[in-house]
């Protein structure tokens, strides 16, 4: 209820004088503002106002609004949304393109997420073998964030495909994205003697030359580049993004009946530096080569293989000759099993083919237990399929993920 009558002494400034009231008759309440006398120290002045009422005739009394309480808690009855219900509300919606060696890896990628969705190119060429390409209904991806999964398996196939990188960004499309899960001329990637073309250095400033969408310059993902000082090759029309199959290993050693009793082997200390902070948490072998007359053998360097399961793990294999040595001087000095891991198995001429199985048996000097690859070379994938001791752990659980960043 609202209050009626004089205002108590307690509103009133007992430093300020009371005023003489205007009027003892008045019929409505009158107000005074009366100014104190500035008051001034050395450090501050101040300014008191005093605001009196000097009649309280005709004074009326008004019921008081309604006071409402709210809890700070959600009630039971209120729905909260769940994170992952925002998550996918907010899903980021891409529009995946594909060459032929990628189409099978592309499906699996749109599988991982409603959020990406796939879109074909025409690949033909001319009488003289020259690309013939065209991008069916380019207008519906205006506006669009766009990605293209490459496949550089050869020199053949890298000229067409540059053409429809070149060519997406310029169609008006929120942002491009360039998923090259095996950047393929990384082992080049230095001079030793005068006249050397560093090769890693003229592919790196090709892609670095792709034009910009209205997103800004292009972002491209690369899996366990062979040198990660090659970032530097780049040039700043070009994000790089370096991801790693390593999850993928880690992820499947945690599934194996001996999972307790792994031994990570790495074949020389580039592979050591490479992986060895992602790895950290297994016991370590480190290999090298020694150079015996004309011959380079592998040699244990540190640790212990006896009576372990020793997987050796390194970023791309080629003929597999160290990883035959590797998996030699481990069987010799006591491994229980051996199994093998790369994110890029290129194996040009079949190589794969002399890397057998032990069945199952724990014969190290026979064969591998397992040989995990993923799917960053797809046309080893098609060849080695089926064919133990290969195993391949798809990447295309975390292509999907780095597309919807």
């Amino acid at each position: 209820m609202a209050a009626t009558g004089a205002f108590p002494s307690s509103y009133q400034n007992p430093n300020l004088p009371f005023p003489k009231p205007l009027s003892s008759s008045s019929s409505s309440a009158a107000f005074v503002i009366i100014k104190a006398p500035t008051t001034k120290t050395k450090k501050h002045s101040t300014n008191s106002i005093r605001c009196e009422i000097t009649s309280t005739n005709n004074w009326t009394v008004e019921p008081d609004p309604p006071v409402h309480f709210f809890n700070n808690k959600s009630p039971d009855h209120l729905p909260v949304p769940m994170a992952s219900e925002s998550a996918v509300n907010k899903a980021k919606k891409v529009c995946l393109f594909y060459c032929a060696e990628t189409k099978e890896l592309a499906q699996k990628v749109a599988a991982e997420s409603d959020g990406i969705e796939l879109r074909s190119i025409t690949w033909r060429k001319f009488a003289d073998g020259f690309p013939n390409i065209f991008i069916p209904n380019a207008h519906a991806i205006r506006g669009q964030h766009v990605a293209f999964l490459a496949s550089f398996n050869s020199p053949s196939v890298i000229f067409e495909q540059l053409s429809v990188i070149y060519a997406l960004p310029k169609l008006f499309i929120a942002s491009f994205t360039l998923v090259l899960p095996f950047f393929p001329t990384g082992t080049s990637e230095r001079m030793e003697d005068e006249g050397d073309v560093a090769t890693a250095f003229t592919l790196a400033r090709a892609l670095s030359n792709i034009p910009i969408s209205m997103g800004g310059p292009t972002s491209l993902v690369i899996y366990d580049i062979h040198a990660l000082q090659e970032r530097f090759y780049f040039g700043d029309n070009i994000l790089p993004c370096f991801e790693s199959g390593i999850p993928l290993l880690k992820t499947r050693l945690q599934q194996l009946p001996d999972s307790d009793n792994i031994t990570i082997a790495f074949p020389d200390d580039g592979a050591w530096k490479r992986f060895h902070k992602q790895l950290q948490h297994f016991p370590t072998i480190v290999c090298a080569k020694v150079r015996e007359g004309d011959q380079r053998i592998v040699r244990i360097k540190e640790g212990d293989p006896k009576g372990r399961h020793v997987v050796i793990v390194d970023d791309l294999v080629q003929s597999g000759g160290t990883l035959i040595e590797c998996q030699k001087v481990l069987a010799a000095h006591g491994a229980a099993k051996i199994s093998a891991y790369v994110t890029h198995g290129i194996f040009p001429n079949r190589s794969w083919e002399r890397f057998g199985s032990d069945k199952g048996a724990g014969n190290p000097e026979q064969g591998l237990t397992y040989f995990w690859i993923t799917d960053s070379c797809p046309t080893t994938v098609r060849d080695v399929m089926h064919n133990p001791p290969f195993e391949v752990l798809s990447l295309a659980g975390s292509i999907a993920t780095t597309l919807q960043m």
